[in-house]
């Protein structure tokens, strides 16, 4: 299994500190669970790339699961796993893909590949001051969900 090559936080302090300590690099926090066979497929796609996109980015796993995590899953509206955030110098970085949140990827990448380009969109909007980019992907291979609004 793949996702035990990648870093596991699992502690709020953990995630603060990566966030804060990440600079010059794109920071991937993939948020979701272990025992999920959807996580695990996009654990597959970060593990195969993380060291292709080492020099300009960092990746590590958020287990959804611990109660001290719950303040970010509630912050960034995690209902769907897995979800993908990304951040650069301490800035979250969004991502225009077609859909009404841009504030996360939601669901898995279809290949490599993919994977890759998308955080080079980011890197290079980071680098250009820009906190949100358009995704290099076609619309075909970016992942569709329904968007549920309570309380409205």
């Amino acid at each position: 299994m793949s996702s035990y090559t990648l870093r596991t936080l699992t502690k709020k302090k953990e995630v603060d500190s990566i966030i804060r300590d990440t600079i010059d690099k794109v920071l991937i926090l993939r948020f979701g669970r272990a025992s999920d066979s959807v996580c695990l497929q996009l654990d597959d796609v970060l593990s195969k790339s993380e060291r292709e996109v080492s020099k300009f980015a960092s990746v590590a796993l958020v287990d959804m699961d611990y109660e001290d995590i719950q303040v970010y899953v509630k912050y960034f509206d995690i209902t769907f796993i897995p979800s993908t955030v990304f951040f650069f110098n301490a800035h979250h970085m969004k991502m225009d893909s077609g859909s009404a949140d841009h504030t996360k990827w939601v669901g898995t990448f279809h290949r490599k590949q993919d994977f890759v380009d998308v955080i080079e969109a980011i890197y290079r909007g980071a680098m250009k001051g820009k906190l949100i980019v358009s995704c290099p992907l076609p619309p075909e291979r970016i992942p569709k969900f329904q968007l549920l609004y309570k309380d409205v």
